[in-house]
């Protein structure tokens, strides 16, 4: 065993101390690497020497820090005779053997070795002939190689490894102490990031900034323009970012309901905004996914969350408004309503001192709860641009509005004609029938206007929806609903039909069927057969038992007019639900 001089050790010592100083003063990685290499240059005189790291998959290792080696040299290493764990030719040096047993290997001549000769050329090239590869082990892992260099052949003895592998071990722990310091850092930043994250949305939400404030805060997080849209495509917010403002896209894709994913036609990434298990919105930014760090996925995901609680506050508030309203139009729909209403109303924006005309509007088809549901909000963003607003609100499948006559605002049918449009945009495939009703200048006239309208449009979707109707335009119909006193329509139904449908509850006939056919079909006892599946004989006799019953003669206008008039009066009160 060699002995060492007083200096010799104060130079080992010092230069340890130097890397551990380094380390201490947070050097970065490539920095504390290079220092490594030229400590062990500076304490054994070699001519360069290099410090090679293991890649993330443990399959190569790479020149990471160097003293002396020529960056040509580092660069040819690296990318074209990389240092190979495997197999293969490049998979046989000393620097893979050294990693693979935890052992320094010495070569004491490259040219003379030939499992060197894959790199021999290109070192030899440089000037070195010898070189030794010492592993560099951190937790009883090798994670590198530090690879010394000498310009003449070396025989590398048992008191120099030793020292080798000493300096191997300090730079080990220094090469730990430096992640651990990396990784502090990392998670340090990374918590003051979120913490910002955090502060800023959650200040947007306390101070009810709206699905724009949500949009602009994640804007300003991310440095990307930011894009809110409905589950219908519609922009609910924007946000620019470097001049650029994201246009809303068809998405023909079938998005997940949950998680951020990438959109690769659209070069996007998305993440849905969700109340429950509905989603309700999406928040749209400039992708691929694998461009965003962890951090601002989670600002994506924190922005999704306050959108849902700004819908789910707006969603709560426009709740409370509509059930005010609900109490309001019940008091305006009472027999007699009290006079404070109007008073009620004006807060909320309602002037009912004014004429209003009644609207009501339909979703055609089956009563759906979340599609009248729709057309409510369709109708509400209609009206809310209107001043003084419309009073608007849900009764059953019906959405009633109270439309205000003003003096630049759109005319009552042009309403009713834009929440007609507005609604078919957003309900998929449905379709919506609208009334427009009569003009009240009184509380007094809303009730008998909004029943009249709800009978109106029940006669409108039984013929044919998907339309706007006046009541002109239901003919008798529309005089037949506005008459005064209902219960007189109920007798006259009842006296001229009640022969008709005793008899048929008595036999199971089908002569009220058969009479409404008849009118139906014009009159004609073949199309009146084909309607009903029957012989046009049994149409005939049919008839005639009519006839008998209701002692009248088909044939004769008078009587043709009376039972018309019989079964259109049935039809109303069946809209309307019968006398109130």
């Amino acid at each position: 065993m060699a002995s060492y001089t007083r200096d010799e050790v104060r130079r080992w010592l010092a230069g340890v101390g130097e890397i551990a100083a380094a380390v201490n003063r947070t050097t970065e990685l490539p920095e504390l690497l290079d220092l490594v290499a030229g400590t062990a240059c500076a304490l054994t005189g070699y001519e360069a020497s290099g410090v090679l790291l293991v890649d993330r998959e443990r399959r190569s290792l790479r020149i990471t820090g160097a003293a002396g080696l020529p960056p040509e040299y580092v660069a040819e290493v690296n990318d074209r005779h990389t240092i190979q764990l495997d197999r293969g030719p490049f998979a046989a040096g000393p620097s893979t053997r050294a990693f693979r047993t935890a052992e320094p290997v010495p070569i004491s001549d490259i040219l003379a070795d030939p499992t060197f000769e894959p790199w021999a050329r290109l070192t030899s090239s440089h000037g070195y002939r010898a070189i030794v590869a010492v592993p560099l082990i951190v937790q009883d892992e090798v994670v590198g190689t530090l690879n010394c260099y000498r310009t003449q052949v070396h025989e590398f003895g048992p008191d120099e490894l030793a020292l080798l592998t000493t300096l191997a071990n300090q730079a080990g722990t220094a090469l730990q102490s430096a992640r651990l310091i990396a990784s502090l850092t990392e998670q340090r930043r990374m918590l003051e990031q979120a913490e910002s994250i955090h502060t800023e949305l959650t200040a947007v939400a306390l101070r009810a900034g709206g699905v724009q404030g949500v949009a602009e805060a994640l804007a300003r997080l991310l440095d990307r323009p930011v894009l809110v849209t409905e589950q219908d495509g519609s922009v609910t917010a924007s946000a620019r970012r470097g001049g650029v403002l994201l246009a809303p896209e068809e998405v023909t894709e079938e998005l997940p309901a949950s998680g951020i994913v990438d959109v690769p036609r659209l070069q996007r990434v998305t993440a849905p905004v969700l109340l429950g298990r509905d989603v309700v919105a999406r928040l749209w930014v400039p992708g691929p996914l694998a461009a965003l760090t962890e951090l601002e996925r989670r600002a994506i995901e924190h922005a999704a969350v306050v959108c849902a609680l700004e819908r789910l506050r707006q969603r709560t508030a426009l709740d409370v408004e509509w059930r005010v309203r609900g109490d309001l139009l019940t008091d305006l729909l009472s027999d007699s309503p009290p006079p404070s209403v109007a008073a009620r109303a004006r807060p909320l924006g309602h002037d009912l001192g004014r004429p209003h005309t009644v609207l009501v509007a339909a979703v055609d088809g089956t009563a759906d709860t979340t599609a009248t549901r729709t057309l409510l909000g369709v109708t509400q963003t209609t009206a809310d641009r209107v001043d003084p607003r419309p009073l608007v609100t849900r009764s059953g499948d019906h959405v009633i509005v109270m439309w205000p006559e003003t003096a630049h605002g759109a005319p009552a049918p042009e309403a009713a004609a834009a929440i007609r449009t507005a609604a078919r945009n957003v309900l998929s495939g449905a379709t919506v029938t609208v009334v427009v009703g009569r003009r009240c200048a009184e509380p007094a006239e809303y009730r008998s206007a909004v029943q009249t309208a709800r009978g109106a449009i029940e006669l409108a979707r039984l013929h044919a929806g998907d339309r706007v109707v006046t009541l002109p335009d239901l003919g008798v119909y529309g005089l037949l609903l506005q008459t005064n006193d209902p219960r007189e329509l109920v007798r006259f139904t009842e006296r001229t039909l009640a022969p008709l449908r005793e008899h048929d509850a008595r036999k199971g006939s089908s002569l009220v069927a058969t009479l409404r056919a008849y009118l139906d079909s014009g009159m004609s006892v073949a199309r009146t057969a084909e309607a009903l599946y029957v012989h046009p004989n049994t149409v005939g006799l049919r008839l005639k038992r009519i006839e008998e019953l209701i002692d009248v003669s088909i044939a004769q206008p008078e009587s043709l007019l009376r039972l018309t008039f019989a079964l259109m009066a049935e039809d109303v009160l069946g809209s309307t639900g019968g006398p109130s």
